[in-house]
């Protein structure tokens, strides 16, 4: 046992943790109508306790400038509260405003223990205790013109959604019909599609005149389109149709505003969308969705690994007893972030650079799920050193990167046994 307890000992290394105890914090447990409030400060008369307070206070702005005045009263430095809905968010600004080090934690880091009961009171006394210890760690909030940016790209991306939405139920209906345009155009929408669209809803049923309203290239395609256009289209279909257009309209319009916007308020932000705009996958509306949702100070993000971890395209990791537990999923992390990235990622597959080799190499052999997952990291790595440091410049590695650093022995093997895999038998000879 001496020598087991001397191999254990000498394992023992120094951590650079320090346990710290927050003199004067509260914790808000936060509802649609109330919020919860406990702060807990040093008791001057007996050294070494604490003295705790909890307070009820309705969720309406004066009395919330009124927790302000009580907890700056109580001289507390740090408050600290969980993102619950949004309702987070009108108390977050107001304490934010008055100076407070205000944090915003996640619930899940701060969930009681089984069997505990479970009360606003003793959520906010729960929160607390955990808080004064520094259990928890902040989630990421970004200052306010980040903030007023991320408000209008995540409306943008919510119109597109519900653009593609309602471009959808039309088609429906026009299956619905036996109109088999989609079968025939690849964009329904575009200025061909829209004439004979337009022409149906007029009262045009001739798959002939209808045929001949194609432009351009869809010329080539008129007998198809005659075909197509054969069907039992009525004014019940004409009617829901010219709905659907005209909401579809609508949003287009809406988008267009919406980008006149973003475009003003990505201004200031100019040099760090030029930036960015140099990955292959990312353009200009993507560099303005990325920095709305990561900001543009990174030391937040103390490496980019950080990010990845944050942005849920990192695996976790599950080991017990040496054996790794279950899949190496990423989790649910910020959607908004995960469609722009993996939109960028398909974009990035298209071109022959390093990112669009990297998606192909590995889609071949795991799958472009996984593939689009992958090479998102990258773009938040590449993101990351790009916002971190000013005087680094992007220089894509070439889609031959991995050819010429892979050992010639071991793509030989490779090669081999791909071949062998198919009944054959391999001589290999050296070339003259």
């Amino acid at each position: 046992m001496t020598g087991m307890r001397g191999r254990w000992w000498r394992v023992l290394q120094e951590t650079h943790e320090r346990e710290e105890i927050i003199e004067r914090v509260a914790a808000l447990d936060i509802g649609k109508a109330e919020v919860t409030c406990c702060a807990r400060v040093p008791d001057q008369g007996r050294p070494g306790r604490r003295l705790q307070e909890v307070t009820a206070w309705p969720t309406m702005t004066r009395s919330l400038l009124a927790l302000a005045v009580r907890l700056a009263e109580l001289r507390v430095t740090r408050v600290v509260m969980e993102a619950t809905s949004d309702y987070w968010k009108p108390v977050f600004w107001v304490l934010e405003a008055h100076g407070f080090d205000t944090w915003l934690v996640n619930a899940r880091d701060v969930k009681h223990l089984p069997g505990r009961p479970k009360t606003d009171r003793l959520d906010a006394v729960w929160l607390c205790k955990v808080a004064e210890r520094q259990m928890i760690r902040p989630s990421f909030v970004p200052p306010p013109p980040i903030r007023r940016l991320r408000d209008v790209t995540r409306y943008r991306i919510d119109l597109v959604t519900a653009r593609t939405a309602e471009k959808q139920r039309a088609e429906k209906l026009l299956e619905d019909a036996g109109i088999k345009l989609s079968v025939v155009a690849s964009d329904i929408f575009g200025v061909s599609g829209r004439a004979m669209l337009a022409a149906l809803i007029a009262g045009e049923r001739d798959p002939s005149v209808l045929a001949q309203l194609a432009r351009t290239r869809m010329r080539a395609k008129i007998s198809a389109l005659q075909e197509a256009f054969t069907g039992h289209f009525t004014d019940h279909h004409a009617f829901l149709l010219a709905k659907m257009l005209a909401r579809v309209d609508g949003l287009d319009a809406d988008i267009a505003e919406l980008d006149e916007r973003i475009e003003e308020m990505i201004a200031p932000f100019a040099e760090a969308v030029a930036r960015l705009d140099e990955i292959p996958g990312i353009g200009p509306v993507a560099a303005a969705v990325i920095i709305a949702e990561i900001g543009t100070d990174m030391s937040r993000f103390p490496t980019a690994g950080h990010l990845a971890s944050w942005a849920r395209f990192a695996p976790g990791v599950k080991e017990s007893a040496g054996k790794k537990k279950g899949k190496s999923t990423t989790g649910h992390g910020n959607r908004y972030l995960a469609r722009v990235l993996g939109e960028a990622a398909i974009g990035a597959a298209r071109t022959d650079t390093f990112l669009g080799e990297r998606y192909r190499r590995i889609a071949r052999r795991r799958g472009p799920q996984k593939a689009m997952v992958a090479v998102g990291r990258s773009i938040l790595v590449i993101t990351w050193h790009l916002l971190s440091d000013p005087a680094t410049e992007y220089a894509d590695l070439g889609s031959d990167f991995y050819d010429t650093r892979i050992n010639p022995q071991r793509r030989i093997r490779a090669h081999v046994r791909q071949i062998e895999a198919l009944g054959y038998k391999v001589t290999l000879e050296p070339a003259a």
